[in-house]
């Protein structure tokens, strides 16, 4: 059986809650990342991706220019936008249970924490695709 900690990513980038979200943007494109799984002094508190970003961020149809939108999001911070409380699994559950979690949940990763809540991992639907792949070729 496979189970989340063979596929998931360990040691995840993360990101403190009082971090602007213009930190977040440029963290994510210098890691080449989607989502940053946030903490509280060291502690995982919540997850921020770049839909939340995006969603949280002025549209194109405001009147501010592109200074005024960067100064704003140089201002609001990373708490303003995250996700307090994401749906996360443990190490431990099987594999089929993530992706059932994620399928149903339509989400594109979870964050994984061990059984006192402390965040080890991050699974992404890269990830799920990795073990698919895996799978089918071991099938073969």
């Amino acid at each position: 059986m496979q189970i989340v900690e063979q596929w998931m990513t360990g040691n995840p980038v993360t990101i403190e809650e009082n971090a602007s979200i213009i930190e977040a943007i440029h963290l994510m494109k210098e890691k080449n990342i989607r989502r940053l799984p946030v903490t509280r002094n060291g502690n995982f508190c919540g997850l921020i991706t770049d839909r939340m970003i995006k969603d949280y961020s002025p549209g194109k149809s405001t009147p501010l220019d592109t200074w005024e939108v960067h100064y704003f999001l140089s201002k609001a911070l990373v708490r303003d936008a995250m996700n307090p409380h994401p749906l996360t699994i443990t190490p431990d559950a099987p594999l089929c249970q993530a992706a059932q979690l994620v399928h149903d949940n339509k989400l594109y990763g979870l964050c994984v924490v061990n059984r006192e809540g402390k965040l080890v991992g991050i699974l992404t639907t890269t990830n799920f695709m990795e073990a698919l792949i895996n799978l089918c070729s071991a099938a073969s």
